[in-house]
């Protein structure tokens, strides 16, 4: 493997690290299940993409087809993180309520079934547009930091 996908698959690990202490600072609890799920500050789609183009424009220059083409596939991943991803999380906040939306619209008094559900759909997807310009960030520090490690 080359510096470049080095460099961007070790920024999307720390990009994921990093959101487990963010999480704490938010919320007062240690959740390492954070490090595997999806959404969150920052983001690591915007993280990884960034720090390759970043990478690629330090060691071929942006007038190349290598940037052109790592700036176009960055750009597309972080609007789908930022905004179908992210579309669909708030759909799956409506689904998981649903059932009792249902409920009330019988007018049933509540059975509270919902509540005993077993799995969810996952709620958190995307990334919010400061998620996903912290993880651009980070990605254009970590692919430069990246680019100067390299070249030692």
């Amino acid at each position: 493997m080359n510096k470049a996908v080095y460099t961007a698959l070790a920024t999307i690990g720390l990009a994921q690290f990093l959101k487990i202490p963010i999480k704490k600072i938010k919320t007062g609890t240690w959740d390492w299940g954070t490090f595997i799920e999806t959404g969150g500050m920052p983001s690591s789609h915007s993280a990884g993409v960034s720090s390759l183009a970043t990478f690629v424009a330090l060691r071929k220059g942006t007038t190349t087809i290598d940037f052109a083409l790592s700036t176009i596939f960055g750009l597309i991943v972080m609007y789908d993180a930022q905004g179908i991803r992210r579309q669909t999380g708030e759909l799956t906040l409506k689904v998981n309520d649903l059932d009792e939306h249902v409920e009330r619209l019988q007018g049933e008094k509540e059975k509270h079934y919902h509540d005993n559900k077993e799995r969810k759909l996952k709620e958190m997807l995307g990334h919010q547009p400061e998620e996903v310009v912290g993880g651009a960030l980070f990605g254009v520090l970590m692919g430069a930091l990246g680019y100067i490690l390299s070249k030692k």
